[in-house]
């Protein structure tokens, strides 16, 4: 609480008139940032059919939101398991519902292209690959989000459609495991 009340230029005790504590700080930020991101991406995603499309809207949406909002990112990632009691539950089920989504939208995938992975994983890996763009994006180098998101799509969802197992991959992968 010191050192954002030094970089707010607010008062310790003005900070502590709006917020009881830190974590309650924390909880705020976190619930307006799931809040907004899913409300946002149930707004871009009505009238998008096909699954493809419906997950590059999904990955423009984070990576547009992470983008913009740095700081509150590095805070989520950071403190993601701080809060107790009643808060941390109630951001939880935020999270799980954003997560089913991703979820519901990679199933239509498979669904439509008959595909066989595990949703979970995908899942998994596309939130890596977008989380930690806060870490690494330079946006004197790096292209706007509009640009990564479509890059990213296309990672993503080549990998994905692309994934089926040939026999020469299988056979490499399992001489590792021996």
């Amino acid at each position: 609480m010191r050192d954002l009340s030094r970089t707010s230029g607010m008062s310790l005790a003005g900070l502590y008139y709006y917020f009881e504590s830190k974590e309650r700080l924390l909880y705020l930020i976190q619930k307006d940032t799931f809040t907004t991101i899913v409300e946002r991406l149930k707004s871009r995603l009505e009238g998008v059919t096909g699954p493809e499309e419906r997950i590059r809207v999904f990955i423009l949406n984070h990576l547009e939101y992470f983008l913009a909002n740095q700081a509150a990112m590095k805070v989520l990632s950071h403190e993601d398991e701080v809060l107790k009691n009643g808060l941390g539950a109630e951001i939880a089920a935020l999270k799980r519902q954003y997560y089913q989504i991703c979820m519901g939208l990679l199933d239509d995938l498979k669904r439509e292209y008959n595909l066989d992975f595990s949703t979970r994983i995908a899942v998994l890996s596309l939130f890596g690959m977008m989380n930690w763009i806060y870490t690494w994006h330079n946006p004197r180098v790096d292209a706007e989000a509009f640009a990564i998101a479509e890059q990213m799509g296309k990672i993503f969802l080549r990998g994905v459609l692309n994934g089926k197992n040939s026999p020469q991959v299988l056979d490499k992968i399992s001489h590792f495991r021996s």
